[in-house]
Formats: structure tokens, sequence, C-alpha cells
């Protein structure tokens, strides 16, 4: 039965954030979270561009899973019209599915792995090309799910005595396994050297307190909320002994653009010599740019930031700067953890001999 290895593993793992079942795309609908636990099931590509802008699912590696299902879903689609047009048709959707999340370069990395699957068929929408997309998908996921794991590993024997800072969403929520960031510092808890994590709110759309607060609460382990511009106070006051960040796109030098907040974490941590980890799969690195300066930082509704008035909006109009994402240079960067190995302080040479290693 297609799916049955990734359903199997999601059995037994706590979230099940993103999966194919009975020919539709299946999210837990994360703008519902922490209140409600609700899926929902998707049989259209708009249905799945919308999901992917409302941040129904987030995280870069997750997007760029739910992108590679979202394309079988647009090849079952161009099965229902006329022949002479499946090929185009299939194409539009491919094309608006990649600029869904513009900075989250997983996803246009999951549907080129697609397109290539498609470009090497005989380009009828047949039952093989159905199977063999989905078969895509499925690898594009486990494969998520594998790394997850290794860099969990890797990660954790990096960490010291005590606890830690980090940022967002990166566990199982914003992946296909157990989280990048998140990973990390489960495993370092696991290892007995993880105490406590704080973890900042997350402002606009709180991420930190809605869903990383939902994550750490369901796995147990010892955590505290933090406002975002609390970060300072507390690295002064507290032994922090890492900050830990996940990443929506990496640069061939090693710049890192990730949620909004991050730049000012790393900057913090500097000041106070502590060690500022980047952790994220290879599909988040872009060697076709050179470095940070060349990403592309989405920027969303005011609406995210006015939401904290709760209605109590002035008569006045208050003009808003929402950047989703931030950029951190490498210099701030005391590692990047990917499933390939261990970056430590990197830069364009380091980089590419990581990848290229097999």
């Amino acid at each position: 039965m297609k799916g049955q290895s990734i359903l199997l593993h999601h059995q037994t793992h706590p979230v099940r954030a993103v999966f194919w079942e009975k020919n539709c795309l299946n999210l837990l609908d994360q703008t519902e979270l922490p209140a409600e636990e609700r899926y929902i099931q998707l049989n259209s590509t708009d249905q799945v561009i919308e999901a992917i802008k409302k941040l129904v699912v987030r995280g870069a590696p997750a997007i760029g899973i739910a992108g590679a299902y979202g394309s079988v879903v647009a090849a079952l689609e161009a099965q229902r019209v006329v022949s002479s047009n499946q090929q185009s048709y299939f194409e539009n959707k491919l094309k608006a599915l990649e600029m869904a999340r513009p900075t989250a370069v997983n996803l246009s990395w999951a549907i080129t792995k697609m397109r290539s699957v498609f470009e090497s068929s005989n380009k009828t929408f047949d039952t093989d090309l159905i199977e063999n997309l989905l078969a895509e998908a499925e690898r594009i996921h486990k494969e998520d799910i594998d790394s997850n794991l290794k860099m969990a590993t890797l990660g954790g024997h990096l960490l010291g005595a005590g606890a830690v800072l980090t940022i967002c969403n990166t566990g199982s929520l914003a992946t296909g396994g157990v989280g990048t960031a998140y990973g990390m510092l489960a495993e370092g808890y696991k290892m007995g050297k993880v105490t406590l994590v704080f973890a900042c709110e997350t402002r606009p759309v709180l991420q930190g307190i809605r869903l990383t607060a939902w994550e750490l609460n369901r796995a147990r382990i010892p955590y505290r909320i933090i406002c975002d511009n609390m970060a300072g106070t507390l690295m002064a006051r507290e032994k922090i002994t890492a900050v830990i960040a996940g990443a929506d796109r990496i640069s061939a030098n090693g710049d890192v653009a990730n949620k909004i907040g991050t730049y000012s974490l790393a900057v913090l941590a500097k000041a106070h010599n502590i060690p500022f980890y980047v952790v994220a799969p290879t599909s988040t690195f872009d060697l076709n740019l050179m470095s940070g300066a060349d990403i592309p930082l989405e920027e969303r509704d005011a609406s995210e930031v006015l939401s904290v008035l709760q209605g109590k909006t002035p008569k006045f109009d208050i003009p808003v700067w929402n950047p989703a994402f931030d950029l951190t240079p490498n210099s701030l960067i005391s590692a990047i953890i990917c499933e390939r190995g261990v970056i430590n302080s990197p830069n364009r040479e380091r980089i590419a001999e990581t990848l290229k290693a097999k």
C-alpha cells in the first residue's frame, strides 16, 4: 500500500503534521493549535497553496513535504481536464505551488524534484505517473525523517549541561520527523544534558508559545516561554549553554534566513559568549545564492502584527512593517548542523566540502 511506511512511522510518532491518505493531502491545522487538534483533507492544488500561505502547514521542511504531495494533487487534478491541456495545467499548478512561500527554499527544492519525475516520464497522466509522483513525495518525506534523526544525534553531542534557548517552532510540526533545532534539544534532554528549554514566544504569529510549548509539553521536557525582548536579560542572568535555531534558507557562504528575531538572538549570543547553532537539512541550502543578500525575505500582512490589539483598533491607521524572516550572517554562527555533518564556523569552503560528502 502506498504511504504505508510513512504512516507506520507516524503511528508511533507523537505528531503527524503532514501525511498522504485516501488520495488526499492531510494536514494538522496549526492555526488552531494549541486549542484544538484538527486535521483537514486537501484534494485541490489551490487548497494546498492556501494552506501553505495561511500557515496551516509551516516550517521549511514540512512545507517542502506538503509541496511534494501537493504536486500529486495537481497531477490528479490534471487527469480531469481535457487531455490537450493537461500538461500546461500541471505546469501552472507547480509554479503556483512553488511561489506559495518564497523564502523557504525546501518548497522549490521539492517541486524541482517532482518536476524531474514528470519530465522523465512519458508525460501521460495515467496511473503510472501518479504512482511515480507519489513514490517521490514519500521518498522526500522519509528522507526528512531520516535526516532529522541524524541531525538530532550530531547536535546533541555538541551541547553542554544546562538550559538552552530557541525560537519559533522546529519540531515535528515543522518537519517530517523529530525536528531540526527541536530535535537537537530533545536529544540533549534525552542525554541528560539539557535541563530546561527557554522558548521565545516568536511574534507576531506566536509559533513559540502556541506550537513549541505544545510540543515540549507533550514530550514532558521542562520549559519556560519568554517574550522575544526578554532574551538579552535572560542571557545575562541565567546560564544559557546554547541558542539553537532552524533555517528557511542557507546561502552558499552560510548566511541564514530564518524566522524574524533569529538575527537578534545571534547578536545577543555573540555578546554573551554563548554558542549559536543552526540545524537544517541539506535541502535548506541554496548553493545558487552566494550570500544571504540574495535571499528573498517574505513580508506578510499587517494584520498579524495588529492582532495583538484584540479588536481595540484605533480610529487612525497604524503603518506596519512585517518581515517574516531576517538574515543572520555566518560570522555569528558557531556551527550549522545538517545530516551530513557539523559545519563549524561556516563559510563557502566548509559548506561545499560537507555537502559533497556522502
